[in-house]
């Protein structure tokens, strides 16, 4: 009856050291994958911003101020406010909803055409996600 007790208390101190382990294999598991998606979107904000400064985004569109654009600031309201999608508007799969006079919009779409046509799906979201960083 002794062993059968010692046995028994054995096993269930082996499990249970097991289950710690494993606990702990799970939670680095866990950390590693959040700090890759962390690092992403690090990488991702970089591409986007390099991308707005370099296709010369930042000509027209300040973070606070309106220059010949809207702000940042204003774009990233409205489009929050409209529940827009600020991809599908570069694509020109959807209208303007922040600045929609004609002239405007002309402009911006001459220009849109000239240097967001050649941008994959990876840079426009890239772009959006810079935009919508700026608070």
């Amino acid at each position: 009856m002794k062993k059968s007790v010692l046995v028994f208390g054995l096993a269930a101190l082996f499990f249970a050291s097991c289950g710690e382990k494993k606990k702990e294999e799970v939670k680095k598991e866990v950390k590693t994958v959040k700090e890759e998606v962390k690092k992403a979107e690090t990488d991702n904000l970089e591409i986007g911003k390099k991308l707005f400064t370099s296709k010369t985004c930042s000509t027209c569109h300040q973070a606070d101020v309106k220059v010949i654009g809207p702000s940042i600031k204003d774009i990233n309201r409205i489009y929050s406010e409209k529940n827009g999608n600020i991809v599908s508007f570069l694509k020109g799969e959807t209208p303007a909803i922040v600045d929609t006079d004609p002239g405007q919009v002309a402009i911006m779409k001459a220009n849109l055409d000239g240097f967001v046509k050649d941008l994959t799906d990876d840079e426009l979201a890239a772009l959006a996600a810079y935009m919508s960083s700026i608070k």
